[in-house]
């Protein structure tokens, strides 16, 4: 008797002993070893709207070159180009078609956001699902033309036109100099068909445009500096709140709201500029890795040896956190609506 209950006492205790190292081993792996488990030896995917050797193109580059070092699990990065449609083509599959795991971000036109939310049904997605991730900068824009025309001041902007590319619908490139028309007086001629602003650059150069209407200083900075060193631009105006340090005297379009309206307005249509390069993710990621995404690109944009390399390619790094790029879409997307029927309007829709 005291044998049998000695065996089935052991036995008890053997299987109490497994069961509860089971449930510890259950209860051992943390959120981060979790994704740790997710990512590791993971390749992942940026989508890049624009074409190889874009700004873009560039920032991207630059950013998965250190970004996998702090997300858990340490997974590389692949790059893929997907122009098309001023955008469209990868907005419609980040939104749509691409994996909703965490394992593919993209950066896209810091405009194209907006364009749902100014009535653009053709837009099949809603900005507010995205998954924010951030931005790589903060960003003001200026309205340049080559040195051979006529136009060198914003007065004569106002007096004659200026032949500016135009690089597909929705895009910033198109419909911020019509708005500046409509607002400043400006006379900004789209000239439709130009892929990216690569191409355009080129056509300027070839004397087949005059200028471009809205351009980021940053992306003049890294791509085009020898215009700037040997004079073979105009700046015309820029966008920012504040005078810029680098080109004093030169005016903001800011100036030129005439009332409220139009003021409130023109600052709805450059909030964008805070989405200097947007990063964003599909809609619906589990919540833990969004925020995984999220903190790598943070920390990546405080990480030294990243900033040599921006430094070393003269990119433009000022952080814009998830969070912030959300509010950005969120304030816009609660614009009173006769604040949107003026955008539409300045926009000539």
């Amino acid at each position: 008797m005291k044998a049998g209950l000695t065996r089935r006492t052991a036995l008890a205790g053997a299987i109490g002993t497994a069961l509860l190292a089971s449930c510890g081993a259950a209860q051992a792996q943390t959120p981060n070893q979790a994704l740790e488990a997710f990512y590791k030896g993971r390749q992942m995917t940026m989508i890049v709207y624009s074409p190889g050797g874009s700004t873009y193109d560039i920032y991207a580059r630059a950013l998965v070159r250190h970004m996998g070092r702090h997300i858990p699990g340490e997974p590389n990065f692949i790059v893929q180009n997907m122009p098309g449609a001023g955008g469209l083509k990868a907005m419609d599959y980040l939104y749509n078609i691409a994996p909703k795991d965490g394992s593919v971000i993209g950066t896209v036109g810091r405009g194209l956001a907006f364009e749902p939310i100014l009535g653009r049904t053709e837009f099949k997605f809603n900005p507010l699902k995205f998954t924010w991730i951030g931005s790589m900068n903060r960003d003001v824009s200026l309205a340049i033309s080559w040195h051979t025309s006529k136009v060198k001041t914003l007065t004569d902007l106002q007096t004659y036109e200026l032949l500016s590319p135009g690089t597909g619908a929705g895009a910033d490139s198109e419909i911020m100099p019509l708005a500046f028309n409509s607002l400043a007086g400006t006379k900004f001629k789209i000239i439709n068909g130009y892929p990216n602003t690569i191409q355009a650059a080129l056509a300027m150069e070839r004397g087949e445009l005059d200028g471009v209407g809205y351009w980021s200083w940053g992306s003049i900075l890294s791509s085009h500096p020898d215009w700037i060193r040997d004079k073979k631009i105009n700046f015309l105006f820029h966008t920012g709140p504040k005078p810029l340090p680098q080109l004093p005297g030169l005016p903001s379009i800011r100036q030129s709201a005439k009332n409220d309206l139009d003021g409130t307005a023109l600052e709805f249509l450059l909030s964008r500029e805070i989405l200097g390069r947007p990063f964003l993710a599909p809609p619906d990621l589990p919540p833990a890795r969004a925020q995984a995404l999220r903190d790598a690109f943070a920390a990546t944009l405080k990480d030294p040896e990243f900033l040599k390399d921006a430094e070393r390619t003269a990119l433009e790094i000022d952080l814009v956190t998830g969070e912030e790029a959300e509010t950005v879409i969120k304030t816009a997307s609660s614009a009173p609506p006769e604040v949107i029927e003026r955008v539409k309007s300045l926009l000539g829709r």
